[in-house]
């Protein structure tokens, strides 16, 4: 299997205080890799480690088959990263920002730096500096500067933090569009659920410091059954009726007045034309599809909201 990133064991202990222990993290080459969980359950914590910005405590972290030292600097530049808000000179264009991050990192290339920006989608900006720039310009100038380089595994921490409907569209493109038609492998962060699974491919959740599940999108629709509720004041002759008449087996009475129906064979307008018939009250009626969403509250404090 060909990992651009594995990390064994990886601990972190900060004034006395454990931010995340014994994290075990696999992430293969040209995936879209995100990170899910709760504020402070660690995230940002081991992105930090994996740039290099912080220091673990114990644990091994390989970068493309090489560990990761203090001295791995050949490493590092094929990594790149936007980690919390991204900082610029505010009083500079984007053009000189960028410029000066390149020479910062011995990387010379105007055009790089112009088609990065083309990437992003800051058209015509070149003059117009940074102050007076949106968050979500800001945002997609951050992705600018981590991919200027070139690098093979980008590292975004909350790319769509902040940023409106249209924002977080835009931002959704442009990863997609990174890891299809260039080939980057991404690991994300987020709280907005949704938003990560309309992108990432396989997940890993985090909570309170640790990786308490790592699973790919596949897998979890695998996993999750699709279902229609329905509310009754009569349940006993309801499931009387859709097993004898529309040959429903598959479904379980949920806490006393509620039916799910796992069979699908049968729609929801046959089933509420059935209780019409026989005079069954019926309060409601919904299909639910599981989602990533699910998924994360399931394995959060057993089903807890996001913080």
């Amino acid at each position: 299997m060909d990992y651009v990133v594995k990390v064994n064991g990886l601990t972190k202990q900060a004034n006395g205080k454990r931010l995340i222990a014994d994290i075990n993290l696999h992430i293969k080459k040209g995936e879209i890799y995100g990170l899910l969980g709760q504020n402070g359950a660690g995230k940002t914590t081991i992105m930090k480690m994996l740039t290099g910005i912080t220091r673990p405590t114990s644990g091994e972290i390989m970068l493309f088959g090489q560990p990761l030292t203090e001295r791995s600097k050949m490493v590092l530049n094929r990594v790149g990263s936007v980690i919390e808000y991204p900082i610029f000179f505010e009083h500079l264009t984007a053009m000189d920002n960028l410029k000066l991050h390149c020479e910062y990192i011995g990387y010379y290339d105007e055009k790089a730096i112009r088609d990065a920006l083309e990437l992003v989608q800051l058209r015509g900006i070149e003059d117009k500096k940074v102050k007076d720039f949106s968050l979500g310009m800001k945002q997609r100038l951050g992705v600018a500067r981590a991919i200027v380089a070139k690098p093979e595994l980008l590292i975004l921490d909350e790319p769509t933090n902040g940023l409106d409907p249209i924002g977080i569209k835009d931002m959704r493109d442009i990863i997609r569009m990174l890891s299809r038609e260039y080939g980057i492998t991404l690991l994300l962060s987020s709280h907005i659920l949704a938003e990560m699974e309309q992108v990432v491919d396989r997940i890993g959740v985090i909570e309170d410091g640790r990786l308490t599940s790592e699973i790919t999108l596949e897998e979890i629709r695998k996993q999750h059954t699709n279902y229609i509720e329905l509310s009754t004041g009569n349940v006993e002759k309801t499931v009387f009726l859709l097993e004898t008449e529309l040959g429903i087996n598959n479904m379980k009475i949920v806490q006393g007045d509620r039916i799910r129906i796992y069979d699908l064979k049968r729609t929801q307008n046959e089933i509420t034309e059935l209780l019409i018939r026989h005079r069954i009250e019926l309060e409601s009626i919904q299909k639910y599809s599981h989602s990533l969403e699910d998924y994360f509250y399931q394995k959060i404090n057993g089903g807890g909201k996001v913080g």
